[in-house]
């Protein structure tokens, strides 16, 4: 059975962007964009919602090719490229995923039965960046088996709440340390 993981950025006061969903305003450092790179080789499918694969495709695609970017960002952009990506959404079309056309389209309808087939088939990790609200329904479904939160060295005192409506989840602790460079800590949570 494979894991689904869910990888997101926290500021210290737990929020998941800044006022104005600025996501540039959470305390981003390199290991950020190192700890992406691995979880990305270790995925086999990338699951999203609609918000998030917009922002991503407007973005990385074309990363992989330009010199003036780190190395570990034209990795990234290559292995995203690359990745089988499955978007949740009941609006985007798919004359709208070029050019990424390895995507395909679930309604939100039948993605918890779509998670559950994907995580029944062999293969590797299903991995989430962003996409708050359909994590928070996976995890409420269950269907989430890991959560990887960076947190950051940053107060932003506004934006949007990791926290969503929705049933409690209670999670327990399977690991917390500094990533490189000390300025974020990972921590990994299952369901309890």
């Amino acid at each position: 059975m494979r894991k689904l993981i869910v990888a997101n950025i926290i500021s210290l006061d737990g929020y998941y962007e800044g006022p104005g969903n600025d996501v540039m305003a959470l305390p981003y450092h390199d290991a950020f964009d190192d700890y992406n790179a691995g979880r990305l080789r270790a995925a086999g499918t990338l699951l999203l919602g609609r918000g998030t694969y917009e922002l991503f495709q407007g973005y990385w695609p074309s990363i992989a090719d330009d010199p003036s970017k780190a190395p570990v960002e034209r990795e990234i952009s290559r292995l995203l490229n690359a990745i089988d990506k499955v978007v949740v959404s009941d609006t985007l079309t798919q004359a709208r995923t070029a050019p990424w056309p390895n995507t395909e389209i679930v309604s939100r309808a039948d993605a918890h039965a779509r998670v559950a087939k994907l995580k029944d088939a062999p293969g590797k990790e299903i991995l989430t960046f962003g996409s708050r609200t359909l994590w928070h329904d996976l995890l409420s479904a269950g269907l989430v088996d890991e959560l990887h939160l960076m947190i950051g060295p940053a107060f932003l005192a506004g934006g949007t709440p990791v926290s969503a409506d929705g049933s409690p989840v209670r999670l327990r602790l399977l690991e917390s340390r500094p990533l490189p460079g000390r300025h974020l800590v990972l921590t990994r949570y299952a369901p309890a």
